[in-house]
C-alpha cells in the first residue's frame, strides 16, 4: 500500500480486507475500506485492482474483477492449479479484460542490466543456462499459515520468480533438467 501511495501515477482508492487490521490500514491511508471484494466493486469502480490476497483467493478475486470488467494485477501465482488459472485467463480473454501477474523481480536493476547485456550480443548466442538464485527469507516469513499450506512453500512462493526471470532474459523455456537430494 505504501508503494501505491508513493507512486505519483497511481491513486489508492480503497482497501479490501475482512479484518479490523484492513479497516485500520484504510483509515491510516485515508481511503475507503470494504470488508469484501464484491462490496468494493459495487460501491467504488476503480480503474484497476491489485489482488494481493493469499494464493487460494487469487482466482476468485480475479474472476470478480473480470466479471466487473476491471483490469487486475494479480500477485503470483495467479492460481493454485493449472485448470483454475486457465479458467481465469479464458474468462479475461472472453471479456477483453487485461490481467497482469505480479512478477516484480524482472524490474530489479540487476535483472535490467543482465537483460541489457544479453540483448546487446556481447555474450554471443546463449545456448544453455544453468541458474541458481539464493535469497534469504527469515523464518518469520513462513509464520503466516497460508505460506506453509498446500499450494505454498518455496516452489510456489519463490521458484516462480526464477522461472519468470529466466523467461524474461532468454524467452520461453525449451527444456528443463532437475536433480533432487535430501542428503
Amino acid at each position: 500500500i505504501q508503494h501505491v501511495l508513493a507512486e505519483p501515477s497511481a491513486q489508492l482508492s480503497a482497501v479490501v480486507d475482512p479484518t479490523p487490521v484492513g479497516e485500520t490500514i484504510a483509515k491510516e491511508a485515508g481511503v475507503k475500506w470494504f470488508p469484501g471484494f464484491a462490496d468494493m466493486i459495487a460501491a467504488d469502480r476503480p480503474d484497476g485492482i491489485i489482488v494481493a490476497t493469499p494464493n487460494p483467493a487469487h482466482v476468485q478475486n480475479g474472476l470478480e474483477a473480470v466479471e466487473a470488467g476491471i483490469p487486475a494485477l494479480i500477485e503470483k501465482p495467479i492460481a493454485d492449479d493449472i485448470a483454475s488459472g486457465e479458467k481465469l485467463i479464458a474468462a479475461a480473454e472472453a471479456k477483453g479484460v487485461p490481467l497482469l501477474t505480479g512478477h516484480h523481480r524482472r524490474h530489479n536493476p540487476m535483472m535490467q542490466k543482465a537483460k541489457e547485456i544479453i540483448e546487446s550480443g556481447k555474450l554471443g548466442r546463449v545456448l544453455v543456462v544453468n541458474a541458481m538464485f539464493w535469497l534469504f527469507k527469515p523464518d518469520d516469513y513462513f509464520d503466516i499459515s497460508w505460506r506453509r499450506e498446500r499450494g505454498a512453500g518455496p516452489v510456489f512462493l519463490n521458484l516462480i520468480h526464477d522461472v519468470d526471470n529466466l523467461r524474461y532474459l532468454f524467452g520461453d523455456v525449451a527444456a528443463v533438467q532437475a536433480r533432487e537430494s535430501n542428503a
